[in-house]
């Protein structure tokens, strides 16, 4: 992998966006192993250390994956461009930004303020745009949050609800606007704290649930968010292929940890589309 040079978030919203997701994972990390586990189960209980050993390998997967959405570099500059393939038929274009030629599937990002190998998107929570070498990472660590915030809107629940007392209008006040607590108070108890912390989980399972719909539909067809609205179908080689071609030859292995080595199958500047792909693999068509 070749790291990025400037790691450091270039916009006010990146910064903000990024803060809160290094900031909001550990503490709900904190909460739901060494709070709500133990109510519900015990501590030092035989159902209590199997959940606890599940929730450090999820934790272990959202932050080794988020690492290396940030690291590596997926830019145009690290590559040498083969400029005496290049041919405006193939997707070819000269860059007015970057005052070079780009490769397919490459665009221009004006935050990064360089082309992105097959660019998804610029992700805020990241500071980084999402491409070629590090959509893998991307996709396993949204999905990775998913299943972390599903996994424990099943303890919360019957964590919560024992807890938290309720008072109208109070309470409805501070469900449906969880800051509402530094206003009106903790009511001198830390449970509503934990009531934050359960809504903000909340919206964070709804919300990484659409995103891992979106997604995994995008790489499903061969596509990434920039060509979604394009039509743009000449890339689609299969769900199998097309799965590959973000997840690599060992696509099976990777969702187990990001640190497992998965060659992609192309470099990020010259891809197979639907015809050269089906005259390379007969058995495909």
């Amino acid at each position: 992998m070749i790291m990025r040079k400037k790691i450091w978030p270039r916009t006010l919203s990146d910064f903000l966006s990024m803060t809160f997701i290094v900031t909001i994972v550990p503490l709900i990390y904190w909460f739901e192993l060494w709070v709500v586990l133990p109510a519900v189960y015990g501590f030092g209980s035989l159902p209590y250390t199997l959940n606890f050993l599940l929730g450090n390998f999820i934790m272990l997967n959202i932050v080794g994956n988020f690492t290396y959405v940030v690291f590596c570099d997926t830019s145009t500059r690290r590559d040498i461009m083969p400029i005496s393939a290049a041919n405006t038929k193939n997707g070819w274009r000269l860059c007015a930004s970057c005052e070079t030629l780009a490769p397919p599937r490459s665009w221009h990002c004006p935050i990064c303020n360089i082309c992105i190998l097959k660019r998804d998107h610029h992700c805020i929570f990241t500071g980084c745009c999402i491409g070629h070498y590090n959509h893998r990472y991307f996709v396993m660590f949204l999905f990775y949050l998913f299943v972390a915030t599903t996994y424990g809107f099943c303890f919360n629940n019957v964590f919560i609800w024992s807890r938290i007392h309720f008072e109208f209008p109070m309470s409805i006040i501070k469900i449906v606007f969880p800051l509402a607590i530094f206003v009106f108070g903790f009511d001198g108890s830390i449970d509503q704290f934990y009531l934050m912390l359960y809504i903000v989980s909340t919206v964070g399972m709804l919300y990484t649930g659409i995103l891992c719909i979106y997604h995994f539909r995008l790489i499903l067809n061969g596509s990434v968010a920039n060509e979604s609205n394009k039509n743009i179908h000449i890339y689609n080689l299969g769900s199998k292929q097309n799965i590959k071609e973000v997840l690599g030859e060992r696509w099976y292995l990777t969702w187990i940890l990001p640190y497992i080595t998965s060659q992609l199958p192309h470099n990020g500047i010259i891809w197979d589309t639907l015809n050269s792909w089906q005259c390379s693999n007969p058995k495909s068509k």
